[in-house]
Order: C-alpha cells, then structure tokens, then sequence
C-alpha cells in the first residue's frame, strides 16, 4: 500500500523535484518505508510506499520499464498478479522484481487502458507514456484506493489525499457550498466533488487520459443488476462458498505479517473462518471494545478467536477520545463525520502493532443487504404500494403537520413515516440516509448559506442513481445506490483514513468486484428474506459458524456519540463550536445551533447526528482552511 501524487506542466508550472518531495512527505503516513521522485520534460511524480510483495529495494517507485517509455506509480494491491506474471513469464517478458507493480506496467505496454480489464484489485495509479507525451490515471471498480485532482486547463495535479495537492501555492481553497450541505446530509461528500471548487475525486471505476490538448474521463465498469441467477438456492450457496474462499485466499498473499480485524459479526468471522481454511498458521485477529456494554462485541470476537483458535488481541476505548480526536480527525482532508472513525481508527492501530496487513469484512452490508435501514425502506416501500399515489401526495403531508403539533414520540415518529410516504421511492430511500432534516437544515444556517446553495438538494445524489440502476425491484436500486454512494464515499474513506493514517493494509474479501457481480446476479429475495438481512451470506457462513454469531442482533461499529457529547468531548465541543470565529459561523445560525446544544445536554432531545456532524466540520476547517486564512 502507498501514495502516489504527480503533475503534468504542459502549459503551467507546478514545480521542481522540491515540490513532489513535499507532496510525497504530505502522505508519508502511507508509505514509510521508501519514496521516491521523477521528473522529466512535461511530468513530475512522486511515490511513497508501504512494502508488502517483495519489499526490497527493487520495488521502488517511480518504476520505469525496461525500455524506458513508461513510468509508473502506483497505489494499491493487484490480487491476481502472480498468475498474470506466470503468463508473463511463459511469453519470456524478463521480469525483474516479484512485486505487482512491474506486472501492472508490463501489461499496460501490452494492452494500454485494457489492462484494466485483465486485473482484479484495489488501486489508483498513474502511468506516463514517454513517447505520446500521455498521462494515464485509473481508479479501481468499487473505490477501495482513492485519487483526487486538480484540473487547471489541460494541466492537472493529482494525489492519494487531497492535502499533497494543497502542499502545492496558490491552490484555491474556496468552498463548495452545495458540498457543504451534501456533507451534513450524509456526513460525508460524494463524488466526484470535494469540499473545494476546483479539486474533484476520479470516480471508482474510471479513468482519465491527459494530453497536453486534451483532458478525458472514462468509465470502464459498473455493476450490473439486469441479469438473475437460475440456480437454485442449494447450487447459489456453494458458488458463493467457492467465490468467499477463493477472494480471500487471494487477499492472504503477503510477504509482511498479516492478520483480521474481527468485530465478532458476520462478515469479519466469516471472513476470518475463510482464512482459517486457507492456512496452518495461527491466525492473529484484533477486535475493538467499549465500556458501555451497549456497543460492546468483544465476547461474540473472542467466542470466533476461540473457535478458530487465533491469536487474539483486543483494545477497549475508555475515556480517552477527546485527547486523541483532533488527531484523528486530521487524516481527513475534508469533512467527514462518520462516528465509527474513532473505533477503526483503534482497531488499525493495534492492529499495526502486530501486523502489516489486516483483513476485513468490509463490504458484506451493501452487497447483501445487512443494515437495518433496508428494512425500514422495505416495510416503508410496502406501506407506499398499499395507498394511490394521490392520496399519499395529497393528504399524507396534512396528516403529518397535524401529527406534529402534539408533543410525543409516538406522534413525531407517526408524522415522519406518513412523510416519508407521500414520497416516491428513490425520495424515500434518501429520507432513510439523511442526516439532517429538512426543516432542521433551513432553520439553522444563515441566508447567506441558503443563497449560495440555491434551489441545489443532497438527494438528487441519490435518486440518480437510484434511477440509473438496471435492476428490476427496489432492494436492488438501493443497494446500487449504496454501492456508488455510501461504500466508496464513507466505509471506504474511513478504512482507507484510518488504516493508512497507522501504515496498515486493509484487504476486503468481500468487496472483490467478480464476488459483488455474481451478487447482483442473485434475486432480493435471497438478501432480504421475510425480514432476514444477508439471508443467503449467512447460508453460506452456516457450515462455519454458530447460530449465536449468524443471527445475533446486528450493532455494527458503533459509538456512545450522545453521551460523548454530554460527557467525554464535551468541553472540546463547546470551544469548537461556539469559540471558533470562522467556519460553522459562515454557514449557521451560532444562537440556532446554541438552543440544539442546551436541548442535547439537557436531555429533552437526541441532536447528537447534527452536533456531531458539526463538530468534524470545525476540527477540519480549523485544521485545513484556517492557517490558509491565517497565511493570506
């Protein structure tokens, strides 16, 4: 695993070998082991890497080939390299190293953008052809490894993180303030935009060509949910066995100490009784606990460690969050509120301590339907088919504003669903992601903010794609959805942050993009049966794992957030939120977010969501855009 960052100067100056030194030491954090420079005529790269197959010197990067045309570098892990290099070898292509990255350049002298149609893996990289004077930027299919860039005519400046580009002088850093309320509607921005105006993410599943007279973007795979298994449910379950145990036994290549991080649900014990199969060696998992009992899994990880006998470490997060959280927080270079950063970043860190590579479970929630929004959305969608459209549209909303003048719970959530019913279902699903309501949203940001932002709203995000999915029903809209929003502008994020923010690899069997096709081929029904979330994953993990684990309440890596901010982080909160003199006040009502503040403290209601989203954006506004104000 690795940063990479670069630039072309075909028309602009960017700078010299000083500059992509500086971009490198900007994501040192992802590469300790190794950097290095290239630059020549219309290109400059820079590369930092974290050695995991074959980690000798020979490995470095920048790699030029052997007759010097290209020059890559590369981010990412090619998990079917060593059958693409013994294919290599039978054409006498005399290969030098044994990493992946010479295989990945060699292909591409062969194949040129099709090469992506010959790998499977996490990776962004970026390839320059000496001759053509072209620069070649890929991203892989799910989003696993990021790329961000800045676009200034034909010229661009790219990187692993967004704060190499920022290293760079005279990068703008004026706020997108459409992106602002993308943020606090699902705590994180999806792509391609940033937090800036002018710097974007490349897409997963895209690539881009630069030319000094040209500038394209491509898409080279989606997910396709048109097609529908005629296996039988017995004959679905052992090819998604056979699938489970060939991905994860290809993520188990490594010439560094590997291990699992195990939370103790499905997918990570699932996962971790695959590479018990796969191995004689004692296994060496880590798991995250809390001292409230209510988010705390460290028995149902210690009953799978013990079942599969592995080496098991675990860490419980006591009070001692608010000391590390600016910290934290800093390895994102743009807002991000996702409160399970905290505990992954933990779990990466002790991780670290015994391992270089960590494999995970990511990924088994959207491509099988497991989080318990699904089933809000399912039985909303139901209710929705039940009344004609004009009675929805017409008299729901009524119905609701008068549910709302009474001051209990059972009215409030009584008011929320009718709704959410007089919405079609894309609308719907996206009431079911949002962060923030409506109403609470125009009551407190200023009408400066409401100007900026115009007639702009976060759910054409994911209606779009909603719409855009070729799926027949609504489960498989919503995961498409999910699968193009959530997974590769949050879950990802967070584990890619984290992980790297600890020099750690994290692989994810699960997320394996000819695993996720076969899925999509697979009817609802068997991801969501009669109430049942991950139905037939749970299938397939059953010949492995007890009932106890298949089929406990699900808690996912959640957080004490409300209590938190009545207790733990409450004074860092209190100064960030109601001291800072830039930020929050350029967008919200300070008195508004005040009166959410004393209601949250007092108990009378839970705005832990809001707070807390507002929160992250101070600590990375002060971090990222106040020494720009301080040094302007």
């Amino acid at each position: 695993m690795c940063g990479i960052a670069g630039f072309t100067q075909f028309n602009h100056q960017f700078g010299n070998e000083q500059t992509l030194q500086k971009m490198g030491n900007a994501i040192l954090h992802r590469g300790p082991d190794a950097g290095g420079v290239y630059l020549k005529d219309n290109i400059g790269l820079s590369h930092r890497r974290l050695s995991i197959i074959d980690p000798t010197e020979a490995g470095n990067q920048p790699m030029v080939s052997q007759d010097g045309r290209y020059i890559i570098v590369f981010n990412g892990e090619i998990y079917n390299f060593l059958s693409l290099r013994k294919e290599l070898k039978k054409q006498n292509f005399p290969l030098k190293t044994h990493t992946d990255t010479e295989v990945l350049l060699t292909l591409y002298e062969q194949h040129g953008k099709d090469v992506l149609n010959k790998i499977n893996g996490m990776f962004a990289f970026a390839i320059w052809d000496t001759t053509k004077q072209t620069l070649f930027i890929a991203r892989d299919r799910v989003g696993k490894k990021p790329l961000y860039y800045y676009k200034q005519k034909n010229d661009i400046i790219f990187a692993s993180e967004l704060k190499a580009i920022l290293t760079l002088p005279k990068i703008p850093r004026k706020i997108r303030a459409d992106a602002v309320y993308d943020f606090f509607a699902y705590q994180y921005i999806p792509d391609p935009k940033t937090i800036f105006e002018n710097i974007h993410k490349l897409e997963p599943g895209h690539y881009l060509e630069i030319t000094e007279s040209s500038f394209t973007k491509t898409k080279y795979w989606d997910i396709s949910f048109s097609k529908q298994s005629k296996d039988n449910e017995i004959q679905i379950k052992e090819k998604l066995q056979k699938l489970l145990n060939e991905c994860t036994k290809k993520r188990m290549v490594s010439d560094v100490p590997l291990g699992a991080f195990l939370s103790g649900g499905v997918d990570s014990s699932g996962i971790v009784a695959m590479m018990a199969k796969n191995t004689e060696s004692k296994i060496t998992t880590c798991s995250i606990g809390f001292d409230d009992e209510k988010f705390n899994e460290t028995e149902f990880a210690k009953a799978v460690a013990e079942q599969f006998h592995t080496n098991h470490h675990e860490l419980t997060v006591h009070q001692n969050v608010k000391e590390n959280l600016e910290k934290i927080v800093s390895f994102f270079d743009e807002p991000f509120a996702d409160p399970s950063l905290v505990p992954t970043f933990y779990v990466s860190e002790l991780a670290r301590q015994k391992v270089t590579v960590a494999i995970a479970g990511d990924g088994g929630d959207e491509v099988f339907a497991g989080y318990e929004k699904y089933t809000t959305d399912t039985i909303e969608n139901n209710l929705r088919k039940l009344f004609p459209e004009i009675i929805r549209t017409t008299l729901f909303p009524s119905f609701a504003s008068i549910l709302e003048k009474f001051n209990n719970a059972y009215c409030k959530k009584g008011s929320s669903l009718l709704r959410t019913l007089s919405l079609d279902p894309a609308m719907g699903f996206y009431i079911t992601n949002s962060h923030i309501t409506d109403e609470l949203w125009q009551r407190i940001i200023t009408d400066n903010t409401k100007n900026k932002i115009g007639s702009y709203h976060p759910s054409q995000i994911t209606t779009d794609y909603y719409e855009q999915c070729d799926g027949i029903d609504h489960m498989s809209r919503i995961l498409y959805t999910d699968i193009k929003t959530y997974l590769p502008g949050s879950i990802l994020v967070k584990a890619d942050r984290m992980s790297m923010a600890n020099s750690l690899e994290v692989r994810a069997p699960i997320l394996d993009y000819k695993l996720m096709e076969f899925a999509a081929t697979l009817p609802s029904s068997l991801k969501y049966n009669k109430g049942e979330k991950k139905y037939i994953l749970k299938e397939a993990f059953k010949d492995f794992l007890p009932d106890d684990i298949l089929y406990r309440k699900k808690m996912g890596f959640e957080v004490p957030l409300a209590d938190w901010l009545r207790g733990e982080i409450k004074s860092i909160a209190e100064q960030k939120l109601f001291n800072s003199t830039s930020g929050l006040t350029d967008y919200f009502k300070i008195n508004e977010v005040k009166n959410l503040w004393d209601q949250h403290q007092s108990g009378k209601r839970d705005y832990s969501t809001p707070l807390w989203s507002m929160l992250m954006f101070q600590m990375w506004w002060d971090k990222y855009m106040q020494p720009a104000t301080e040094n302007a």
